[in-house]
């Protein structure tokens, strides 16, 4: 099993390529408040509908202090058509090795559909100002997700 970050451990860092070619570092988001989150794949139904959830929240969530960085195995170019098909107003991260991933203990065995599996765990992490983890959830559901991280942030 993967190791999971705590509260007041510092975010791993990272360095990968984006969605539109660029390359989008974590201590270049220092300062800000960044939730990153972790999804198995690119257009695929539950990633789609947490994905446009953080769209559609996006203006909010910006307002209140908060950078929204999603990351996931998938090639740029994925992650391109990705946010071309479904209008995605933030960074979406190739992490095609899964080191990331890895250190933030997003990727490891999981149970799907009663079947312990390896792959991607999906899971939310909220950085502070310092790049510390100010939370860590694993295992939560794509639907309904982003309206309870607004409820325990306490945006709603």
């Amino acid at each position: 099993m993967t190791d999971r970050l705590n509260p007041g451990d510092p975010a791993p860092e990272f360095s990968l390529p984006t969605d539109d070619g660029r390359t989008l570092t974590l201590s270049d988001l220092r300062g800000r408040k960044v939730i990153l989150y972790a999804y198995p794949a690119a257009m695929t139904p539950g990633c789609t509908k947490q994905a446009c959830d953080f769209r559609d929240s996006l203006a909010s969530l910006q307002a209140a202090g908060y950078e929204v960085v999603g990351i996931s195995p998938d090639k740029p170019q994925k992650l391109a058509t990705f946010r071309e098909r479904d209008a995605i107003t933030f960074p979406l991260v190739a992490d095609a090795d899964k080191a990331v991933l890895t250190a933030y203990g997003a990727y490891g065995e999981k149970q799907s559909y009663g079947r312990t599996v390896t792959g991607v765990i999906r899971s939310t992490f909220v950085i502070d100002e310092d790049g510390r983890i100010e939370r860590a959830l694993y295992n939560v559901k794509a639907t309904g997700h982003v309206a309870k991280l607004r409820r325990d942030l306490g945006l709603d």
